[in-house]
């Protein structure tokens, strides 16, 4: 007799040609990830060639009832790490019947800017660090802290090992290695400054690729910590007081400042970052107001700063980057829940496009 465990791990290619694809979204809440799955007739690489399939946006908070139908475009594929095999998860974003991206579709006009040739000709590059807090799901308290109470103060648990210290890290390590076997440029992980939080980076990715990317290892961490039993918080201050808020740290270069003499090339773009400051925070993420306090590595919200080696900074160049003369600089400011799609192509459209 055949257990769950045998049947969920079925290799479909023993017995059928079909696959299945499971397709994602991102719901009315701008963070809610929803997905549901297809059965295709054959392995297919290219996303043009998948069907565009419809869901109930009345059920997501992106439609009224009496229009409901909501239309996915499927944008990227990647391998599936949960159903393997020849199976993809494909990441899409929504349409109305009409065609037009409805209104929390944000990586349509993300596209548009990274397809002006005058960005196209850049060549965006990004890597995002995306920290995220593990809580237990009965109390909604982070993950190793005791019920109702606090461990001791930060310090041991940056990077650090050990039952005392780090809290999931065998979550940490699943999603590491699913993320990889998707085909996803996941470049590292680490335990952060906070008992219970962890971070994990994506890139270098160049232009729209970044914020497909980034979602879908959001989604792959999603339904890991389902599976475990654990909640996982995209909130930029899950705890008050004297513990460290969750960022997306974003860093970016463009091909004129990887080119020798590119350090003046990033020094007129982090001018420009600070000249549309106030746009650029009310785009970085909800709630961030509670995260950028000046406090626990961070600048204050309502102050634009930069400098090398500042991690009190709103903008961050590497010390590499000042001695070569080149390189990339490290936007600190955006929160744990922002959309990728917003963050990299604005910082793309200030930096390249916008003529103050």
């Amino acid at each position: 007799m055949s257990t769950l465990t045998d049947l969920l791990n079925l290799n479909l290619s023993d017995s059928t040609d079909k696959i299945i694809a499971e397709y994602i979204w991102i719901g009315g809440s701008g963070m809610d990830l929803r997905s549901k799955a297809k059965t295709l007739p054959g392995l297919v690489a290219d996303p043009v060639k998948l069907p565009k399939w419809n869901y109930d946006g009345s059920s997501t908070g992106q439609a009224p009832g009496e229009d409901s139908e909501v239309i996915l475009y499927p944008q990227a594929i990647f391998k599936d790490p949960f159903r393997r095999g020849n199976n993809i998860l494909v990441m899409c974003d929504a349409y109305t019947p009409a065609g037009e991206p409805i209104p929390t579709n944000k990586r349509f006009d993300a596209a548009k800017i990274f397809s002006h040739p005058d960005v196209v000709a850049e060549e965006p590059w990004y890597g995002i660090e995306q920290e995220y807090t593990l809580l237990r799901k009965d109390v909604k308290w982070p993950l190793g802290w005791p019920v109702g109470g606090y461990p001791g103060p930060q310090g041991p648990y940056y990077c650090g090992v050990g039952a005392d210290k780090a809290f999931g890290r065998d979550i940490v390590d699943s999603h590491y290695k699913a993320c990889l076997y998707a085909g996803i440029n996941i470049s590292g992980i680490n335990g952060e400054v906070m008992p219970g939080q962890w971070e994990f980076q994506v890139g270098p990715a160049v232009g729209i690729s970044s914020g497909d990317q980034v979602w879908v290892a959001r989604y792959i961490l999603e339904r890991i910590t389902e599976i475990a039993g654990v909640v996982l918080s995209f909130d930029p201050k899950p705890i008050q007081g004297d513990w460290n808020g969750a960022g997306a740290h974003t860093n970016y270069s463009t091909k004129s400042m990887r080119n020798n003499g590119g350090i003046d090339v990033i020094k007129k773009a982090i001018e420009k970052l600070g000249l549309r400051h106030k746009e650029h925070i009310a785009a970085y993420g909800e709630g961030n107001e509670r995260r950028l306090t000046g406090r626990h590595e961070t600048a204050d919200i309502n102050t634009f700063s930069w400098g090398v080696a500042n991690r009190g900074a709103s903008i961050r160049v590497g010390r590499d980057t000042e001695k070569d003369g080149k390189g990339y600089f490290e936007d600190r400011r955006p929160a744990s829940n922002m959309d990728p799609y917003v963050v990299t192509s604005m910082i793309a459209e200030t930096t390249i496009l916008w003529k103050p």
